[in-house]
This record gives C-alpha cells, structure tokens and sequence, in this order.
C-alpha cells in the first residue's frame, strides 16, 4: 500500500516517498511532507544546477546553497534554475 502524504509543494495528498531520502531532521521533514513527485523534481532541478554551476559537493557553501534552494522549491518561492532552462509544457 503506497504511503501518502499531504505535500507541502502541491497541496495535495500524493504518494510519499519509500524512507527519508536524506539523514537527520531535514530528511524526516521531506519524508512527512514532500511527495514523491516533488522529490523527484527536485532532484533534476539539483542535477541541472550542479552542472550549470559547477558545484562540487564537497564545498560546503555549495550544499548550504542547494539547501536553501531546495526549501525555497519546496515552500513555493522564487527558486534558482539553470540559465535559459525553459520546463517542458504538459
């Protein structure tokens, strides 16, 4: 039975993610309210900035950034995308 969530990204009850994707408190707060859907695209937009920026995980500045960056995808605010990134239409 897949495990739901009230998502705080969608306001919407979706299926939630399998375990907290990450450790600590941050991970059991995405785990209680991120969607799957949400993680998911969260990462790709993680992906693309790491790319676009050159970050190196091992910086710490670079993860403080895509901390914030992912709490500000996450509460609905203006968020940083990759330069001339356009999503795809549905």
């Amino acid at each position: 039975m897949t495990r739901l969530v009230f998502c705080k990204k969608y306001k919407d009850e979706l299926p939630g993610l399998p375990m907290p994707p990450l450790p600590g408190a941050t991970g059991q707060e995405i785990f209680d309210n991120i969607s799957e859907k949400a993680w998911k695209e969260w990462q790709t937009n993680q992906t693309m900035l790491i790319n676009e920026h050159r970050l190196s995980l091992m910086d710490a500045g670079a993860r403080k950034f895509l901390t914030q960056e992912m709490h500000r995808f996450f509460d609905n605010q203006d968020y940083a995308k990759p330069e001339g990134y356009v999503p795809p239409s549905s």
